[in-house]
């Protein structure tokens, strides 16, 4: 076999999703979407920082706070309508307001009326619109693809995300330097165009529907108490909300970074994020060839990027600081990917819509709670505090998991030299821990 094709047959289960026509489809136009998507957050955050403010990062932090802040008020309601109404349809809807709203913000910045006030109102418009599409879109990956290929088909959705990450911050720094924020606004309204196209270009007749619910009170209830009955659940949500509040910010932290701590301009800034993209493109294609993430990979990621995002913290040149980056998106993206697959593949599907609803409430929702904390600590002790926050924040989540952990199991360690694998951690069911939904018993892990 030649070289190439040892290539080509190592990365086919990485892409195996991309054989479904439909999901094919909608990844083409999500990527459209998605490089215009940080293409908007970047010219929004340096919008709000030197034109509209004196590099407040208090600001920076309100205006996250409208854009995130709706997922952890409407986040269950949300859920219920991915859970009841078609999700095609609905998308449709989301999608096209989206688009509306980056469009009312790159017309008023050209025009030369943009304040802060409008900013905070359209940053909130579409939190409130991402509220509601969050778990539809997240749930909708289930429906294009068959359920074997899932943690697949989100890791290549993460994948996705990440790639166009690699292009949107660089591609909106140099627009900004040439011609400002408002034409990066347009841009981004006009590439949900891909997004809406590709869901009308969908096969209905080759989806996978999930199991809608039933009309009737206590939908929400319902899917509330499902996540309080599933303490690997819970544990989950509880290492998400911390880092999610504190430690994924990077929009704002790398703003403070390039302008407070070493005086670059929106080019380099747009570069940080490019250069962050690149260890978050390699930790999702990892997780895409990943059949069966677990609570452990989610902890063993959290732990990584708290290390990593405290090195970061300290990194005395634009240089050094820039390539500490790496590191920190690779083990933020394995640590999403694998807490969204483990949620997603663990969960009854007439229940995934609501589930994933809350999951992204509190991922996305406590960003606004952190956000004005960590531009506050950035204001007062520098920018260098407002990455470390995060990593603190990681280990924290890290330490109350694994105290909960090793109240209910036994964890067993052994290495063997002269046979793989060569490291096996076994890990036991103690007989007084009720929660059956922490019970992985007995499960041996190789590495």
């Amino acid at each position: 076999m030649s070289a190439l094709a040892r290539v080509g047959a190592s990365l086919a289960p990485t892409f195996r999703s991309l054989q479904v026509r439909n999901y094919r489809v909608w990844a083409a136009g999500a990527i459209v979407s998605n490089v215009g998507t940080w293409m908007q957050r970047v010219a929004q955050d340096w919008l709000v920082l030197t034109v509209l403010t004196a590099n407040s990062a208090v600001a920076v932090g309100i205006t996250t706070a409208l854009q995130f802040g709706p997922a952890l008020v409407l986040g269950p309601l949300a859920g219920t309508l991915a859970d009841r109404l078609p999700q095609r349809a609905l998308m449709v809807v989301t999608q096209s307001l989206s688009g509306l709203w980056a469009l009312l913000l790159g017309l008023l910045v050209i025009g030369g009326h943009a304040e802060l006030w409008q900013v905070y109102v359209l940053a909130g418009l579409l939190g409130v619109t991402s509220a509601v599409d969050a778990p539809v879109r997240q749930t909708f990956v289930a429906a294009m693809v068959p359920p074997a290929q899932l943690p697949n088909a989100v890791g290549l959705n993460s994948a996705s995300f990440n790639a166009a990450r690699l292009v949107g911050p660089g591609v909106a720094g140099l627009l900004i330097a040439a011609v400002g924020t408002g034409p990066v606004f347009l841009i981004n309204a006009a590439t949900f165009a891909a997004t809406v196209l590709a869901l009308l270009a969908l096969r209905a007749d080759e989806l996978h529907p999930m199991p809608r619910a039933g009309r009737g009170r206590g939908r929400t209830r319902e899917g509330l108490a499902y996540v309080r009955s599933r303490p690997d659940v819970l544990l989950i949500l509880l290492v998400v909300g911390l880092v999610g509040a504190f430690g994924m910010n990077f929009q704002m932290t790398t703003a403070l970074m390039a302008r407070v701590e070493f005086g670059r301009g929106a080019t380099e800034y747009g570069l940080l994020g490019s250069v962050m993209a690149i260890g978050s493109l390699a930790g999702a294609l990892a997780a895409a060839r990943r059949e069966r993430p677990r609570l452990r990979l989610v902890v063993g990621a959290a732990a990584a990027f708290g290390v990593f995002a405290l090195v970061a913290s300290v990194m005395p040149t634009y240089e050094l600081f820039a390539l500490s980056l790496i590191p920190v998106g690779a083990s933020a993206l394995t640590l999403m990917t694998a807490a969204n697959a483990t949620v997603q593949m663990t969960t009854e599907p007439a229940l995934r819509g609501r589930v994933m609803a809350i999951y992204m409430a509190v991922f996305a929702g406590t960003t606004p709670i952190g956000a004005p904390v960590v531009g506050w600590l950035g204001e007062v002790l520098g920018p260098r505090a407002s990455i470390a926050v995060g990593g603190v924040a990681a280990l924290v989540a890290v330490a109350i998991v694994c105290l909960v952990v090793t109240r209910r199991r036994t964890v067993t360690i052994g290495y063997r030299r002269h046979s793989r694998p060569h490291l096996l951690v076994r890990v036991t069911e103690l007989p007084s821990a009720r929660p059956a939904a922490l019970a992985e018993t007995p499960t041996t892990t190789a590495a």
